[in-house]
């Protein structure tokens, strides 16, 4: 069902949710083709997504081929939801008009308008790189935490011209001289 003006429609529908294969989802549930078309451009396939009226969240609809969009679910939203693995959702999506798919933390926004060549490098870098960095960034729960890796990621960046060497990151994060927060 189609809701909203033109602009902002969002769609609700029924879904089931599925064990995934691929080990690193998890599970997934399938977006009719109808309404992945809708909200699939060629700029992007970021949508807002509500599940059994839950709070919002960001995601991203995957192609599977032959016809297969899914949006992934990950352990730690099916837990927090109650969902298990063959489970009806009630799902609301709507398109993903903000600027990186994902919140971008305080913490990271006063850097880069304080640090120029960060801010620069930061935004050399693609839209997914973007993403995980601000995953990795926002998952902090506290703001000293989230301000460190601000500063590890940002200096990393800079040593590297523009360039991510995850497993160089995560062992600069794990760091207790470079990462006091730890």
């Amino acid at each position: 069902m189609k809701t909203g003006n033109p602009k902002e429609r969002s769609f609700r529908f029924t879904s089931i949710l599925e064990r995934s294969e691929n080990k690193l989802w998890g599970c997934h549930f399938r977006v009719p083709v109808r309404i992945a078309k809708e909200l699939i451009d060629s700029s992007s396939r970021r949508v807002i997504c509500t599940l059994n009226t839950s709070a919002p969240f960001q995601c991203a609809i995957l192609h599977r081929g032959e016809g297969l969009f899914l949006i992934t679910v990950n352990k730690s939203l099916r837990e927090k939801l109650g969902l298990d693995f063959g489970m009806e959702v009630q799902v609301g999506l709507k398109k993903d008009k903000s600027e990186y798919g994902l919140p971008m933390p305080e913490e990271l926004q006063e850097l880069l308008h304080q640090d120029t060549e960060g801010k620069k490098l930061f935004h050399a870098l693609t839209r997914g790189k973007q993403r995980t960095l601000l995953y990795i960034i926002g998952s902090a729960k506290t703001s000293p935490k989230r301000i460190s890796r601000a500063i590890i990621i940002v200096k990393h960046l800079k040593s590297n011209k523009g360039k991510i060497n995850y497993r160089q990151l995560y062992t600069a994060m794990k760091d207790p001289r470079i990462n006091p927060a730890k």
